[in-house]
C-alpha cells in the first residue's frame, strides 16, 4: 500500500511545552510539541481526541502565555509510547501566525546558545536576535505577507 501525503505545508521538529484542554471540559493535559508547521501542529496525549474537536492549546514564552484555538484534524496510536499522536490545524490565520512567532524566538535562543559556544563568549539575546533577523527575516517575510 501506497501513503500519500495530504499535508499542505512542511513540517518543522520543533520541541516545546504545551498545554491543551478540549473545549468545554475543565481538565488539562500538559505536553510538548512534536512538531510544527503554517497550518498546525502535532503533540502526543494520553487520551485520544476525536477528529473535528476543538481544543484550546496554551503555549508558554518566557512569563507569557499565548493561547491558541484549534481543531484535532487525526489522530493515531503509538504503539512503543501507548500515546496518541494528535494532529491539529489551526482556526485562525492569527493564531497560526502566534506559533510561528513562538516557534521563531525559541529558533533564536537555540541560535544565541549556538553562537555563544562557537565564539567562547555570551551572546545577548539582542544580539542573536539582531543576526537571526538579518539572515532570515526575508524568508519570514515571504512566508507571511
Amino acid at each position: 500500500m501506497v501513503h500519500q501525503e495530504r499535508r499542505r505545508f512542511i513540517r518543522h521538529c520543533l520541541v516545546n511545552p504545551l498545554e491543551f484542554q478540549v473545549e468545554g471540559e475543565e481538565q488539562s493535559e500538559k505536553t510538548r510539541t512534536l512538531d510544527v508547521s503554517e497550518g498546525g501542529l502535532m503533540f502526543m496525549s494520553k487520551d485520544d481526541v476525536a477528529p473535528g474537536t476543538i481544543v484550546q492549546l496554551q503555549m508558554p514564552l518566557y512569563d507569557k502565555v499565548f493561547k491558541i484555538k484549534a481543531k484535532v484534524i487525526h489522530t493515531a496510536k503509538d504503539e512503543s509510547t501507548r500515546l496518541f499522536r494528535i494532529g491539529i490545524a489551526f482556526v485562525s490565520y492569527s493564531d497560526a501566525f502566534k506559533v510561528k512567532l513562538i516557534e521563531q524566538i525559541y529558533l533564536i535562543e537555540e541560535y544565541r546558545v549556538l553562537r555563544s559556544l562557537q565564539t567562547g563568549k555570551d551572546i545577548t539575546v539582542q544580539e542573536a536576535s539582531r543576526e537571526w533577523i538579518k539572515r532570515y527575516s526575508e524568508r519570514f517575510e515571504k512566508l507571511y505577507w
